[in-house]
């Protein structure tokens, strides 16, 4: 069974900086991408970060461009999301997503198959 787990979250004051990671279990995402989207009590899930893992093709949602970074660890199976200069409009639970099969970067969350179970990221101003 496929799982994704994420870690990381937590509270921070407006521009300090967390680092997320998902790991993955069961499953090695060899030709897929990888995806970090956040969501807002009634907001539709948003696309943040994806990257390519066949491809190492990297998208980021224009607002975090310049201050997120994805990255990946093969041997650990990790993806990561290094979020610096946090803003309180930041503030969402953040989940993480693998497209399988698939390699393209895609902006919504219903091309996603698999999913963690998300950690709150709380940025105070």
């Amino acid at each position: 069974q496929v799982h994704l787990v994420e870690s990381g979250g937590g509270l921070v004051q407006a521009g300090g900086s967390l680092r997320l990671s998902c790991t993955a279990s069961g499953h090695t995402f060899n030709n897929s991408a990888m995806g970090w989207f956040r969501q807002i009590p009634g907001k539709e899930r948003e696309f943040v970060a994806g990257i390519s893992l066949s491809t190492n093709r990297i998208s980021y949602l224009d607002s975090v461009k310049g201050r997120f970074t994805i990255s990946r660890d093969d041997a650990k199976n990790t993806v990561y999301l290094q979020m610096n200069s946090l803003k309180p409009e930041d503030t969402a639970v953040y989940y993480c997503a693998a497209r399988d099969p698939g390699s393209l970067i895609v902006l919504s969350p219903r091309l996603y198959n698999y999913w963690g179970q998300g950690t709150q990221v709380t940025v105070s101003s």
